[in-house]
């Protein structure tokens, strides 16, 4: 089984609910942090190397030097 996410306004997302129940799916509302959470991890595994680096190196890039 699939699963689509759909990021719409208040009343659009009432209607694509009602939608969606009517055509026999299951609807789960995500508040926007979770939504966020969702497409930070979709970024992240998209950029994976696989790659180690040194906790230095990092805290050296952070800091700007």
């Amino acid at each position: 089984m699939g699963a689509i996410i759909v990021k719409a306004d208040k009343k659009s997302s009432k209607l694509l609910s009602e939608l969606a129940r009517r055509l026999g799916g299951s609807v789960i509302n995500l508040e926007d942090n979770q939504y966020e959470e969702i497409a930070l991890g979709k970024a992240m595994e998209a950029v994976k190397t696989g790659e180690l680096v040194d906790r230095n190196v990092i805290v050296q890039k952070l800091s700007g030097k």
